[in-house]
């Protein structure tokens, strides 16, 4: 079943579906791009044409609309791969973090250049041997006056080495349970005692990095929130990253250009293309409920799971479709290549798989 969008919903779509063409129009790779494909002068473009901050208070520089007019413009960008990775952190996920739980003097410093498309953030969550075991991070944040110290190491931070802040989950009371004593700061990626390291993924990208901090001074200003008490906080946060339309059309034109070269005359050939049609009808749904404020508290771990494992399923159906070609290195191979990570990143499916069931479904342990 088709749902049509009003016509001013229509215009809308269809402005972000001309420009989206418009600057992907010489890509060769058009996959993943709101996490592999960095280029800020798309970001400033969609910070003039007011999509960046959609949904944000006109006070700080947001433009007050509907969540359904954001899902239409970011639907429309990433299926055909403009580059939005600048600003996506920052339009996903910081944002509405800072507007939830930021002070005034926050919002008023660091919305409106997010806004603008000029600011870039990286998130320093993930750490070495506790990646998606975010209670026990140990990168510490110790109180010094009105400043916080603070030494740890970071783990596949995305963007890290062109961020200009970085949005950090630290502990800061070290005697405190495990899902308690945690703190987020605001961190200037130019402070002194700050390292990165990018790391290069098979496929020959460099987003991921590394983050050591090693003594680095973040003024008390910078705390987002209440001091040792943030896992509510990262929580709702994690909501904005697992629930959205980036993880369900992240190769959508990979697909729509191997459907164009598929055999239609196999039945079974069909038959894939119908069942993979269908399923991302159904991630749509899913995901246009999280955009509704429909879904349980939580359940965005299954419109992530579901919708990932579908992407996953996509580059398999693609290289299926190439045959040989696929076995050369280009855009069909780099898919398959990339697809394990859709699974892995902003929490694997096997842990969200047991948030779902604890914290929806209420299932016994």
């Amino acid at each position: 079943m088709d749902f049509a969008w009003d016509p001013e919903l229509e215009a809308l779509r269809a402005e972000a579906d001309e420009f989206a063409r418009s600057v992907t129009a010489d890509l060769d790779v058009r996959e993943d791009s709101w996490i592999v494909g960095y280029d800020p002068e798309v970001s400033a473009e969609l910070g003039r044409r007011g999509w960046l901050g959609m949904t944000w208070p006109k006070a700080y520089g947001g433009h007050e609309r509907s969540a359904v007019e954001r899902f239409v413009v970011t639907e429309a960008l990433i299926s055909h791969g403009a580059r939005i990775a600048a600003s996506w952190f920052t339009d996903r996920q910081m944002g509405p973090s800072l507007l939830a739980y930021g002070t005034e003097e926050q919002k008023q410093r660091f919305l409106p250049a997010m806004v603008r498309g000029e600011a870039n953030w990286c998130i320093g969550m993930s750490e070495p041997d506790h990646g998606s075991d975010l209670a026990h991070l140990r990168t510490r944040a110790r109180r010094d006056g009105d400043q916080f110290v603070v030494d740890g190491t970071k783990v596949w931070t995305s963007f890290a080495a062109t961020a200009d802040w970085m949005y950090l989950i630290c502990r800061t009371d070290p005697d405190a349970p495990a899902h308690k004593g945690l703190s987020e700061l605001i961190v200037d990626m130019r402070s002194p005692g700050i390292e990165v390291s990018p790391i290069e993924d098979m496929t020959g990208n460099r987003h991921f990095c590394q983050v050591t901090l090693d003594g680095v001074r973040v003024p008390a200003a910078n705390l987002v929130g209440t001091e040792n008490g943030s896992w509510g906080q990262t929580m709702r946060q994690l909501e904005h990253e697992r629930g959205g339309i980036d993880r369900l059309v992240s190769n959508r034109a990979l697909f729509l250009d191997a459907v164009a070269r598929a055999d239609a005359t196999s039945a079974l050939v069909r038959q894939d293309i119908a069942r993979l049609e269908g399923e991302y009808r159904i991630g749509r749904l899913l995901v246009i409920r999280e955009v509704l404020g429909q879904a349980p508290n939580g359940f965005s771990a299954a419109t992530k799971t579901f919708g990932t494992e579908y992407e996953q399923r996509v580059a398999d159906f693609a290289v299926r479709t190439l045959g040989p070609e696929a076995t050369l290195w280009n855009r069909w191979s780099r898919a398959l290549c990339y697809s394990p990570a859709y699974t892995i990143m902003g929490g694997t499916s096997n842990v969200l798989r047991t948030i779902l069931g604890d914290r929806v479904l209420g299932l016994p342990r």
